[in-house]
C-alpha cells in the first residue's frame, strides 16, 4: 500500500527548494539551455529504459555516469555563485557582529563620512555625465580583483573619486574597489556577467557590475555616461535610476 510520512514530504519540499533556487541562479543564461537539454536527455533515457530498449538505454547511460563531471565544468560559476549566496545570506558579518548589538559611536561617525564621500562624488559625476564603476567591498576580499589596477590604498574622498573617473585620467577606465573604509585600487577589470536577458542599454559597465555581485557579496555602484543615471548592482541584480538619497541609505547599510 502507498504511504506518504512526513519525512517524505520534507524530502519533496527540501528537493522543490533547492531546483528553485537553482532555477533562480540560471535563468536568463546561456546555462540554462544547457540545463533544459541535459533534463530533456535524462527524461528521454527515463522513457527507453521503461521500454526496455537496452542498447540505447546502455549507451546514454554511460552518457549519464560521467556526465557529473561534465555539469560541474559547465555550472561551475553557477555552484560557485550557489555556494557564495549561502555563505553570504548566513555568514555576513551584519548578522555576526558585535557592532550590530554594540554600536559604536567611532565607527559610526567614520562610516557616514565615507558614505557622504562616495555620495557626493556619485551625485556629481551623474550631474555631468561621467561614467564610473566602485564597488564596495562586504566580507568577500576584492584584492584579486586588483589585479591589472593601479593600488592606491588611498582614502575615500569626493575629490579623488571625481578625479580618478575624469574623463582625461589615466585611471577611470575600470573600477575602483573600496574596501575596509580605503580606496583600494583604480582602473580594475571586472568579470562581465553571462546573462542573455538584460537590456540593451546595459553597457559594460553595468554587465560588469553585475559580474562581481554574481562571484562576490559586494555591492557595485555604476554611472551611466550617457544617461547620467545612478544604478547599484548586488547580488546579481541592477536596480536603476536610484536617488542620491537611497543610495546613502543602502551605503549605510554596509560596514564599509
Amino acid at each position: 500500500m502507498f504511504q506518504i510520512t512526513v519525512l517524505d514530504i520534507i524530502d519533496i519540499l527540501m528537493v522543490a527548494i533547492i531546483f528553485y533556487q537553482l532555477y533562480r541562479l540560471i535563468r536568463g543564461t546561456a546555462a540554462f539551455s544547457i540545463f533544459l537539454g541535459i533534463f530533456f536527455v535524462y527524461l528521454f533515457w527515463l522513457v527507453v529504459k521503461a521500454l526496455n530498449m537496452e542498447l540505447i538505454s546502455a549507451i546514454i547511460g554511460q552518457v549519464i555516469g560521467v556526465g557529473v563531471i561534465a555539469l560541474i565544468i559547465v555550472f561551475q560559476q553557477e555552484i560557485r555563485r550557489f555556494l557564495l549566496a549561502i555563505g553570504n545570506r548566513y555568514m555576513s558579518r551584519n548578522r555576526f557582529s558585535f557592532d550590530r548589538y554594540f554600536p559604536s559611536g567611532e565607527v559610526d561617525q567614520t562610516t557616514s563620512q565615507i558614505v557622504e564621500e562616495i555620495v557626493h562624488a556619485v551625485e556629481s559625476m551623474a550631474q555631468s555625465r561621467t561614467g564610473a564603476l566602485i564597488a564596495v567591498g562586504r566580507t568577500s576580499l576584492l584584492d584579486i580583483y586588483s589585479d591589472g589596477g593601479e593600488l592606491l590604498n588611498a582614502l575615500v574622498t569626493d575629490e579623488l573619486l571625481k578625479t580618478i573617473f575624469y574623463k582625461g585620467s589615466p585611471l577611470h577606465d575600470g573600477a575602483v574597489l573600496i574596501q575596509n573604509g580605503k580606496i583600494l585600487a583604480a582602473r580594475c577589470p571586472l568579470p562581465s556577467t553571462d546573462q542573455t536577458n538584460l537590456p540593451a542599454r546595459f553597457g559594460m559597465r553595468h554587465r560588469a557590475g553585475i559580474g562581481l555581485t554574481e562571484q562576490t557579496d559586494a555591492m557595485v555602484i555604476v554611472v551611466s555616461e550617457e544617461r547620467g543615471r545612478i544604478s547599484v548592482a548586488d547580488a546579481g541584480k541592477i536596480q536603476e535610476d536610484v536617488t542620491p538619497n537611497e543610495l546613502r541609505q543602502v551605503l549605510l547599510t554596509i560596514r564599509i
